[in-house]
């Protein structure tokens, strides 16, 4: 039915490929692309045989004439972006040239400086509208999943939403002193950024890490958690109307914080290069090349994730509280596709995007954030495919 063209062989895109050959049905040929060919040509041993036609391609994501040649040569029906965020702005420009439509998990981010925020991608939303085309921006979980509950919420269970916190919890313990569980580079960056929340109109900025509260997580338990800024709280104060407070919350270990204090005070999260031996050297990728690779972690991961969102509002003229979330094992999830919940997490809303976009569930010219689509069938898709939702219509609260 459908050619998907999947960029990327890490953790995540691992999991998307798992996904798309279980929905062989909806994906009958899949191209897996990367840098590293020799990781592609490994999914496709693993996969083969069950139902989807699978070849794999080298591919430098940064050069958009090779990009474009790909595409060309394959002719997919969607791209499947599951690169690093760096790397967004050049894919789109490849789909636009070839005329294929687009879904990633994460916003641009310029590779010079920590951003997250959409207004590199946004700006493709005149160009992606006149060429017919569909982008579909943070197929993800958080942004992804997240962003579906609060359409979800909106459509089922208020007339108008207040506040909503996003609680993004990962129970797993891995056995290492340090280590992320998704690209340290990234992680890395996310967490010392100042953190934002968005109350009345405004974005409030705060100290990295400096806001933190305790939860009780359902199938979980109490675990502390801190304010960070996220980038679907820039989408949602714009798509779900009248909103007037977002925060966005995750969950770290002590050992986790003073690892990463400790290399913060020393330089090593920089972004910023330094000459070492004469050789230029960025600090942080130079830790990302020391510290175990995410993809590594799946089979000593033990424990579970709890991700999902707190909302407030008023249906009918009165008061309601709604919680909605998903417990994901890591153990569970390694059984089934080969790596652990944060990958699994990211790795299936990714393939239920493309299949949106395939299967004409959704679409339209332009670039979109995945809360502006009706939120019903791919919340469907999530309970069938590996990631069930739980609601409770009297959750405790965040102060």
């Amino acid at each position: 039915m459908a050619r998907i063209l999947l960029i990327g062989a890490g953790g995540v895109a691992s999991v998307a490929a798992h996904k798309c050959v279980q929905n062989s049905d909806v994906f009958t040929e899949m191209m897996i692309a990367s840098r590293t060919k020799s990781k592609c040509d490994d999914l496709k041993k693993k996969l083969s045989g069950q139902g989807t036609d699978i070849t794999t391609a080298e591919i430098d994501a940064d050069d958009v004439d090779a990009l474009i040649e790909l595409i060309n040569d394959y002719k997919p029906d969607v791209v499947l972006n599951l690169a690093l965020p760096y790397q967004d702005l050049t894919i789109m420009d490849a789909c636009l040239a070839t005329g294929v439509d687009y879904v990633d998990t994460a916003n641009y981010e310029p590779l010079d400086t920590a951003k997250f925020e959409y207004k590199w991608q946004w700006a493709y939303r005149d160009r992606f509208k006149d060429a017919g085309l569909t982008a579909l921006l943070g197929s993800g979980f958080d942004p992804g999943v997240t962003g579906v509950f609060c359409a979800y919420a909106l459509k089922h269970h208020f007339d108008t939403i207040e506040t909503i916190d996003i609680l993004d919890c990962n129970a797993g313990d891995h056995g290492y002193p340090f280590a992320t569980n998704f690209n340290p580079e990234i992680n890395i960056r996310e967490v010392t950024a100042d953190g934002y929340y968005y109350e009345n109109g405004e974005f409030h900025r705060v100290d990295p890490m400096s806001i933190k509260r305790t939860y009780d997580f359902p199938q979980i338990g109490e675990k502390d958690m801190y304010l960070l800024y996220h980038e679907e709280l820039e989408s949602l104060a714009i798509n779900i109307p009248g909103v007037k407070r977002i925060r966005f919350f995750m969950t770290f270990s002590e050992s986790y914080l003073t690892h990463l204090r400790c290399l913060e005070n020393v330089g090593m999260t920089s972004i910023e290069p330094i000459e070492f031996n004469g050789t230029e050297i960025v600090p942080i990728q130079f830790l990302k090349a020391l510290l175990p690779d995410p993809a590594s972690l799946g089979p000593r991961t033990v424990g579970k994730t709890n991700i999902g969102c707190i909302f407030t509002g008023y249906k009918d003229g009165k008061p309601k509280t709604y919680y909605l979330y998903n417990v994901c094992d890591h153990q569970e999830s390694y059984k089934e596709v080969g790596a652990q919940a944060v990958s699994y997490t990211t790795g299936v809303p990714a393939m239920i995007g493309a299949k949106m976009l395939v299967t004409d569930t959704w679409k339209g010219p332009g670039v979109f954030n995945i809360e502006e689509f009706d939120p019903d069938p791919f919340m469907d898709e999530l309970n069938k495919i590996g990631l069930p939702w739980h609601e409770s219509f009297d959750p405790d609260m965040v102060d």
